[in-house]
């Protein structure tokens, strides 16, 4: 059985491939899943810890049921997906005697869904699971790290716009915006669909796991290829919104801020997507504790404009054309626009958009499904065609302002496999230098960074425009930074190395090292780490 799983910062979605229809569907695990007509099933990314030493947790629906949500409890985790592969800030909680990292809730998360979908499915052969844009590899490190864990035979990666210009299975030959907005992320991705005329081409997306099927079997169908034009991303969302309403309340009605606000202001904002005026009431029976919330679209749009959310996303919006004209590609000839994930339901955020683009060309019907389902399109036949998201570089010590800095070696988007390697010659700074190190970044954003970090119980993150490339280092551990040993030692004042950077067509960065004194080979396609 072939599923793929859209893990979102609020909700995750899931669907199957139904031989007999053909068709993907999304699928309904009724312990986990909100049971609700006006929406597909979702299943909410929430964690209850009962016992970490035991690894017994409950997820999804269950914790909501049991009202965990409701409460401030070091147990109770929600939008970890955001605090996954960042360096945090703050307080994260000792459980039952060890230390809570936001990786390991994540993977009781997934362990969770995959151990109660595998018997309601009679097994899983193929599994597709879907990334932001904008991830760094240190999350796409750890999802690969999950999967081997899984009992899945082979695992695939896709980034999530990509999947869902799949998902609304447009006609070949068009080229598709798809803004993804869900409770972490904002991803813009702009994304060609075509159809191969090679029969043989293989079905690829970045591979995490493989189990003993070769590809070839898939060989002999004809595949549809997306290829991804440009891309931008940053760390806003739908969870955002609701920690800036719980603030408006607190700020006006003195509401404490808690999980239970935060439950509430994100009723109310769901409501907005549908209704001019909203409100929720809830009363607590034990403690007597009554609070009333009451808002209405303007005075939303009021709050996201002091919070410069539109400007944010003006921002993404002009970096993604800005990519698009330097192929070629003007506004008028992107063909359609697709919004998926929750946040996009908001009319402020139509709005928005069709500030951009007309009317006709703005899909929205399938805000939920259509990440899930069209991942599955890499099990019938789908080639994904990418580049790299993010610049790497290494590392020097910039005298003039007295600090390490970083030189961009690969830029981002580079397409990969690589057809010539990039070269970089480095020499010897001390007499009788007995080894050359070298460190290796991924450079994020060079206009600033993201800070991850804890307000009371509530994880933020926040744009830093500092000027500082973030940067998440790939080789800065012991062992590992040092790729020349140098026999006879390196003297300053002439060239000793000669290195090679060669990304291929997994996505691994390889390093090639020769002495230029000795010409000898010091390391040949060495694997350095998987990019993004």
């Amino acid at each position: 059985m072939a599923i793929a799983i859209d893990f979102g910062t609020s909700n995750t979605v899931i669907a199957r491939w139904n031989p007999v229809t053909q068709q993907p569907e999304t699928i309904n695990l009724p312990s986990l899943s909100v049971q609700q007509s006006l929406n597909p099933p979702l299943i909410p990314s929430l964690v209850y810890v009962e016992d970490a030493n035991q690894s017994k947790v409950i997820v999804g629906q269950q914790v909501r049921d049991r009202g965990f949500d409701l409460k401030s409890d070091s147990r109770f985790f929600r939008s970890f997906k955001r605090g996954i592969g960042a360096d945090i800030q703050g307080f994260l909680p000792e459980l039952d005697g060890q230390m809570i990292t936001f990786e390991q809730v994540g993977q009781w998360f997934l362990t969770q869904i995959i151990t109660q979908l595998a018997p309601q499915e009679g097994g899983l052969d193929s599994l597709v699971l879907t990334v932001p844009v904008d991830s760094f590899e240190a999350y796409r490190h750890w999802l690969g790290t999950v999967c081997q864990t899984l009992p899945v035979e082979q695992v695939r990666m896709l980034d999530e716009p990509t999947a869902a210009a799949l998902g609304y299975g447009l006609a070949d030959q068009e080229i598709l915006l798809v803004v993804d907005f869900g409770g972490g992320t904002l991803d813009l991705s702009l994304v060609q669909l075509n159809k191969s005329t090679q029969a043989n081409t293989k079905p690829v997306g970045f591979l995490l796991k493989w189990g003993n099927k070769s590809l070839a079997e898939d060989s002999k169908q004809k595949v549809k290829t997306a290829r991804v034009l440009a891309k931008a991303g940053q760390n806003l969302g739908g969870t955002d919104i609701d920690n800036w309403l719980v603030d408006y309340f607190a700020k006006t009605q003195g509401l404490a801020v808690s999980p239970l606000t935060t439950r509430l202001a994100e009723k109310v904002k769901i409501q907005l997507s549908t209704q001019t005026q909203a409100s929720e009431v809830y009363f607590d029976d034990e403690s007597f504790e009554s609070y009333e919330l009451e808002l209405n679209r303007d005075t939303l749009e009021t709050i996201l404009k002091e919070h410069a959310f539109f400007e944010r996303l003006d921002e993404s919006m002009t970096n993604l054309l800005q990519q698009a004209r330097r192929q070629g590609i003007e506004i008028t000839d992107i063909n359609a626009v697709l919004l998926v994930g929750g946040t996009v339901q908001l009319p402020a955020v139509q709005t928005w958009i069709r500030q951009y683009f007309e009317a006709e060309k703005i899909r929205y019907e399938r805000p939920f499904e259509a990440i899930a389902q069209g991942a599955l399109q890499l099990s019938q036949g789908v080639e994904i065609k990418d580049f790299l998201y993010h610049s790497y570089g290494v590392r020097y010590w910039d005298r003039r302002n007295q600090r390490h800095s970083w030189h961009p070696i690969i830029k981002d988007g580079q397409a990969y496999p690589m057809s010539q390697p990039v070269e970089l010659v480095l020499g010897a700074s001390l007499e009788n230098q007995p080894s050359i190190e070298l460190i290796i970044g991924e450079l994020g954003a060079e206009t600033g960074g993201t800070e991850v970090y804890f307000d009371g119980d509530r994880l933020i993150t926040r744009r830093l425009d500092s000027g500082v490339t973030s940067v998440k280092p790939l080789n800065d551990q012991e062992g590992a930074r040092t790729i020349a040993q140098l026999t006879p030692p390196g003297f300053p004042g002439s060239d000793r190395i000669k290195i090679q950077f060669q990304v291929d067509e997994q996505r691994f960065l390889r390093i090639s090292v020769e002495d230029l004194f000795t010409n000898e080979t010091l390391l040949e396609n060495q694997l350095v780490a998987q990019l993004s």
